[in-house]
C-alpha cells in the first residue's frame, strides 16, 4: 500500500475496533461515516495486511471450558468468549456482545417471535448484529421500556433497533419497567394494550436477557433504584436481576413491593420460552448468573472467561439443581 494517508487512516480506525473495544456504529459516530464504510475499511485493513488475525492455542481451552460448563451446568450451550488478557469490564463487555452477535443468527433461524430485554450488554450486542432478512420475524420487549435516561438501552428502543437489523417488525411496551406504585402498576397493565403485549411477550420462541448484579447495576446508576428500594433488596436477600425482576440465591423471585411494581412477564414465564439466552459479563455478577442457573431460568449462555472459570469453581463445589 503506497497511500500513507489511507494506511494511516486504516491503522487509526483498525486499532480503534481491535485494541480499543469500539463497536463500528462508534467508530463510524466518531469519524463522521457511515458503519458500512467503516465495516469496508476494517476488511481494508484485514485484506492488505494491516490487520492480521491469528487464532491462538487458548481457544482450544475455551472450548474444554465449554465443554466443562455445559456438563456441569446441565446447559444446552455455553460460549465462553476470551478476555485475550484484557481486564477492562467495558471492552470484555464489547466482546461478549460481539460474539452473542456471531452467535445468535443460527439460533433464531426459524423463529417467528423473539424477546428481549434491556441493558448496555444487550444494546451493544443489538450493534453488533448484523444485518439480515426475516420479514415474517417480531420482536417483543420483556419489560417496560419508558424512562428519561440512557434511552437508547431500554427494552422498547432495543426492540425497535433489533427488529430493524433482523429486517422484521416489533411492538412496543408503553410503560416504565417499574411503575411508582401497585395501584400505577395495575392501572397500567389492565389497559388492553398493555395487557395484549405482556401476553404476547410471553410466548415468544427465543428470548435474551442480560443478568444484573442489584448493587452495582445500570439501575443504580440510573437512578431508578432509590435508597429505599436497595435497602429492600438487601433485606430480601437480592443477589441478581432478569429484566429487572429480582431474585434470592436459590434464583427464586423476591416478594417486595419493588418486584410487585415490575411491568413485564414474570421470572417463571421465562421457564416456557423455549430458549432462553443469557448475555453476561463480569465476575460480580457470579452470584447472580449462578442463582439464575438455580432458579433454572436460562438455556444457553454467553459469557467472558473470567466468569466462567469462577462459575466452574463453584459448579464443582457445588452440586446444581436438575434441569427440566
Amino acid at each position: 500500500m503506497d497511500n500513507w494517508t489511507e494506511k494511516r487512516e486504516l491503522v487509526r480506525i483498525a486499532k480503534m475496533y481491535y485494541v480499543n473495544g469500539l463497536t463500528q456504529a462508534e467508530i463510524a459516530k466518531k469519524i463522521g461515516v457511515s458503519r458500512p464504510v467503516i465495516s469496508k475499511m476494517l476488511q481494508r485493513a484485514k485484506d492488505t495486511g494491516v490487520v492480521e488475525i491469528y487464532i491462538r492455542d487458548e481457544t482450544v481451552s475455551m472450548v474444554e471450558l465449554e465443554q466443562e460448563l455445559e456438563a456441569a451446568l446441565k446447559m444446552d450451550e455455553v460460549i465462553v468468549v476470551p478476555a485475550q488478557g484484557s481486564t477492562n469490564e467495558e471492552i470484555i463487555k464489547q466482546q461478549v456482545a460481539k460474539a452473542a452477535a456471531q452467535y445468535l443468527p443460527k439460533w433464531i433461524r426459524n423463529k417467528r417471535r423473539i424477546g428481549i430485554s434491556w441493558g448496555t450488554t444487550l444494546y451493544h450486542l443489538v450493534n453488533e448484529y448484523p444485518f439480515e432478512r426475516h420479514h415474517k420475524m417480531k420482536v417483543y420487549p420483556l419489560v417496560g421500556g419508558i424512562g428519561r435516561h440512557r434511552i437508547e438501552i431500554h427494552s422498547n428502543q432495543l426492540a425497535y433497533e433489533f427488529s430493524k437489523k433482523l429486517g422484521g417488525t416489533c411492538e412496543f411496551l408503553y410503560a416504565p419497567a417499574i411503575a411508582d406504585s401497585i395501584e400505577l402498576k395495575k392501572q397500567l397493565v389492565d389497559s388492553p394494550d398493555i395487557r395484549s403485549i405482556q401476553e404476547e411477550a410471553r410466548r415468544v420462541e427465543l428470548a435474551i436477557v442480560g443478568i444484573g448484579n442489584p448493587y452495582e447495576s445500570t439501575m443504580a446508576e440510573m437512578g431508578y433504584l432509590k435508597e429505599e428500594d436497595i435497602r429492600q433488596l438487601r433485606d430480601g436477600e437480592a443477589v441478581g436481576d432478569i429484566s429487572s425482576r429480582f431474585f434470592d440465591k436459590t434464583g427464586e423471585p423476591i416478594d417486595n413491593n419493588l418486584n410487585n411494581r415490575v411491568i413485564g412477564i414474570e421470572l417463571a414465564d421465562l421457564k416456557n420460552i423455549p430458549t432462553v439466552v443469557g448475555v453476561v459479563s463480569g465476575t460480580k455478577k457470579l452470584a447472580a448468573v449462578w442463582a439464575g442457573l438455580q432458579g433454572n431460568y436460562f438455556d444457553k449462555l454467553i459469557i467472558d472467561e473470567y466468569l466462567a472459570e469462577r462459575l466452574l469453581e463453584k459448579a464443582k463445589g457445588v452440586s446444581i439443581s436438575e434441569r427440566g
